[in-house]
């Protein structure tokens, strides 16, 4: 391993006096302020990608007040422009791929996503990223070929039979998945090319696709307020947050002793974090963690990613692939959330000349 990114060495010259966290039943074991400390660094690494994604969606498909709102969840949204400085909600998106979009609310049912016969030598994809912002699937020119068809994208729960007509499945791990659409463009004459092809792109239910009843509607959500990204950087609402977007990701089995250990500070699946019923003590202890998680990154930064050791490959994938590295899983979401596996596309990226320092053109 090339970080150790869970490091539990670290070291308090001050107070190590156990105390009762939150007082619910998850969490009545006594913790120092050093192991607080240490998991609370854990979890956030763990779970920042997860926030920051939420504020992303929260922006596109539920505030209506918002500058980047694109519409309701569960339909296309196409986006007949490159992006430019003013799209600010993605840290750093394509500037030659027009982009197309939906926020898939899987809880009900399957979505099934119809792509159109597009003519060879025009470069399309679609990424598919559930709630961790892991890549799951891709469609498109080099995954699926640009002959068209149609994909069913399942959520974790469902259990149905895939009907006649599917090309393939493809299963989220969490109930709310986001599909993003890159459309190749030319020239700027080239723009209606790619509007005729955006309005091809499809997703319908499952049931409408096979033409039975529709399903009963999931219930609604009393979305939380997220929130910034600036203050995504140093507040540990961030763990309140992470418990409201639990709910809509089954746990792994390959995560079940983290989680255990999360639930310590009141973070996880069931979990309560309740930050008005935290001592001062407890508050120095997950501040200072986020911070550590912090220092984490920057070493990652300076040390493997500024050196070319770890490139934006090693960044973004399935869970298989990342093989639960968290740490590069945050390092992918600060530096460029959503972007692509290897396969699709590897970025480079320099922040600093030759001579080490930041470039500042």
């Amino acid at each position: 391993m090339l970080v150790n990114f869970f490091n539990t060495s670290i070291k308090l010259s001050f107070l190590l006096t156990s105390f009762s966290l939150l007082g619910e039943p998850t969490a009545t074991e006594k913790l120092s302020i050093e192991e607080a400390r240490s998991i609370a660094k854990e979890a956030y690494i763990y779970g920042f990608p997860m926030v920051d994604n939420y504020r992303i969606q929260h922006a596109y498909f539920v505030d209506l007040d918002s500058a980047e709102y694109k519409g309701p969840w569960n339909q296309i949204h196409s986006i007949a422009r490159v992006y430019t400085p003013e799209d600010k909600a993605i840290q750093t998106p394509n500037s030659d791929t027009p982009y197309s979009m939906v926020g898939l609310d899987l809880r009900a049912e399957p979505y099934v996503l119809t792509l159109p016969k597009i003519e060879e030598g025009r470069y399309f994809s679609v990424q598919m990223i559930d709630s961790y912002t892991f890549n799951f699937a891709y469609m498109g020119s080099r995954a699926t070929g640009n002959k068209g068809g149609n994909y069913l994208i399942a959520g974790p729960r469902w259990k149905g039979a895939v009907p006649k007509g599917i090309d393939q499945v493809f299963r989220s791990e969490t109930e709310f998945a986001l599909a993003v659409y890159r459309t190749q463009l030319f020239s700027p004459e080239d723009l209606e090319n790619v509007k005729r092809i955006q309005a091809g792109y499809k997703a319908q239910p499952l049931s409408t696709f096979v033409e039975s009843p529709a399903t009963s509607a999931a219930p609604g959500i009393e979305f939380l307020t997220p929130l910034t990204a600036s203050e995504q950087r140093n507040s540990f609402e961030v763990f309140n947050i992470m418990n409201f977007l639990f709910q809509f990701i089954p746990p792994s089995p390959s995560e079940t002793e983290l989680l255990k250990r999360f639930a310590k500070i009141g973070v996880g699946p069931g979990q309560k974090f309740k930050s008005s019923q935290l001592s001062v003590a407890m508050k120095k202890a997950l501040t200072l963690g986020i911070a550590d998680a912090w220092a984490e990154l920057d070493g990652l930064q300076k040390n493997f990613l500024d050196t070319g050791k770890v490139t934006s490959g090693d960044l973004f994938g399935t869970r298989e692939f990342m093989k639960n590295n968290y740490l590069y899983r945050f390092a992918g979401a600060v530096l460029g959330i959503y972007g692509n596996s290897k396969e699709e596309a590897i970025y480079p990226f320099y922040q600093t000349d030759a001579d080490g320092k930041a470039l500042d053109g």
